[in-house]
């Protein structure tokens, strides 16, 4: 019951803040659709200021006020607090396209951090890796941020299903309910996006949570959940590596904006996306990472079919 309060306060919180900032988003950024656009009509972004600041604020509190005195604890709730530099930069790229380099560099240092106070710490040689990783969550979680309430609704999913296996304090199911008031207005017609500001924050906020569970397979069932989002990013970048494509260059390659160009409208991607994730996250939930690593491989099966099947083909959609 507790719980249900926090996520209703934290959805309510979200939806009256993003209410009221609507129509500043409107004059400062707004994104004008384009060739390789999935909307129609100029839509402000920027609106996943409103989950950040609604979660981080309830993080900051139970901080300040000691709600929680187990050290576990305060390092989940150190996650969201992290990943608020690299959400300001966002913030300021959706309004004046920084650097690249620097955008990254920013990245690679909240990864630092996020491992820094990781319960399971990495070989010395392999922290180059678990570093770049963690970044590539990051990124991909950014890259499919393309479609109406995709990437709000599946992360809805995996932090409250990682929220569930930490056993996370109050705070984090305040993130929950912000994402589910952000997702009142980012559902399809969506009236604001979340922009990098959100994206790249829940990037690394779900990859700080991976990173606060108590084994490397543990970890590595909770990432398997995420795998229609980082499946469709990751499988993309491959295929555009082979085909000579510069990877950072806008395009509408991945397997969600494939099946929308084939007619699918974006409720119906993102309810798949969602529902996929949702399975999965079940499946860690009751069996853990073996159970979801079978149904990951069935999720990457039916990714396959849909995209040779009913998606716009990769080749045909490089050549618009």
């Amino acid at each position: 019951m507790l719980v249900f309060l926090e996520i209703v306060l934290g959805a309510i919180a979200s939806s009256v803040l993003l209410y009221l900032l609507i129509p500043s988003l409107n004059r400062r950024l707004l994104d004008q659709p384009n060739d390789r656009s999935s909307h129609l009509h100029p839509t402000p972004r920027g609106g996943g200021v409103s989950f950040l600041f609604v979660g981080t604020a309830a993080c900051a509190l139970s901080w300040c006020f000691n709600s929680t005195s187990s050290p576990v604890s305060l390092h989940i709730i150190g996650v969201p607090l992290l990943a608020l530099p690299l959400a300001v930069v966002g913030f300021l790229d959706d309004r004046y396209n920084l650097s690249p380099l620097f955008r990254y560099g920013i990245q690679l240092l909240t990864a630092a951090l996020l491992v820094l106070i990781s319960p399971i710490k990495p070989l010395y040689l392999l922290l180059p890796i678990l570093l770049f990783a963690v970044t590539a969550v990051i990124n991909f979680t950014n890259f499919m941020d393309g479609l109406d309430g995709l990437v709000a609704g599946c992360m809805t999913i995996i932090i409250s299903a990682l929220s569930l296996v930490l056993c996370a304090p109050w705070p984090l199911w305040v993130l929950v309910g912000s994402l589910v008031g952000f997702l009142r207005w980012n559902w399809s017609p969506a009236k604001v996006f979340m922009g990098d500001v959100g994206s790249t924050f829940l990037g690394a906020v779900f990859a700080g949570l991976l990173l606060q569970s108590q084994s490397w397979p543990g970890a590595l069932g909770a990432l398997l959940v995420a795998t229609p989002l980082l499946a469709d990013a990751c499988f993309c970048v491959l295929r555009r590596l082979l085909a000579g494509q510069r990877v950072f260059q806008p395009h509408r390659l991945h397997l969600f904006q494939r099946l929308h160009q084939a007619g699918w409208s974006h409720a119906r991607v993102s309810l798949t996306y969602i529902a996929a994730t949702a399975v999965l996250a079940v499946a860690m939930l009751a069996g853990g990472w073996p159970w979801v690593f079978g149904l990951a491989v069935v999720v990457l099966l039916v990714g396959m079919w849909l995209d040779q099947r009913l998606a716009v083909p990769f080749a045909v959609a490089s050549q618009s």
